[in-house]
């Protein structure tokens, strides 16, 4: 039954991921890649509420493997950030290769802390 909660929220996190990576890189006409930086941020975010939600008590096992697993597997993207990274720098764009991989990391790993603190300010 587990994988149930799992294959639900991949089936929403995978075509949401898709639809906001495409909307975001439609608005910015550059090289970087915004639509996979967002979709990485907003999924840290989630992530870290949901972690700080269980350590509370206040997200179930079904939760975490909907929202955890499933949604936030599916939306958010290490495999297409290396890729995206790699092909920056290939192409002789180095300051944006290393700037997507220090703000990704960077603004992904603050995402989670922030997230895990308004969980927190929520529920502990």
């Amino acid at each position: 039954m587990n994988w149930l909660f799992v294959i639900t929220g991949a089936m929403i996190g995978a075509p949401l991921r898709y639809l906001t990576d495409r909307a975001v890189q439609r608005r910015h006409d550059t090289v970087f890649p915004w639509g996979t930086f967002t979709v990485n941020v907003v999924g840290s975010l989630i992530l870290g509420v949901l972690a700080g939600a269980a350590t509370a008590g206040a997200a179930s096992s079904s939760t975490q493997l909907f929202l955890g697993t499933g949604l936030c597997g599916a939306l958010t993207t290490y495999s297409t950030f290396s890729y995206e990274t790699l092909r920056l720098a290939e192409e002789g764009a180095g300051f944006y290769a290393v700037a997507n991989a220090l703000g990704s990391v960077a603004a992904s790993l603050g995402a989670a802390f922030a997230g895990v603190a308004v969980a927190e300010a929520i529920w502990l």
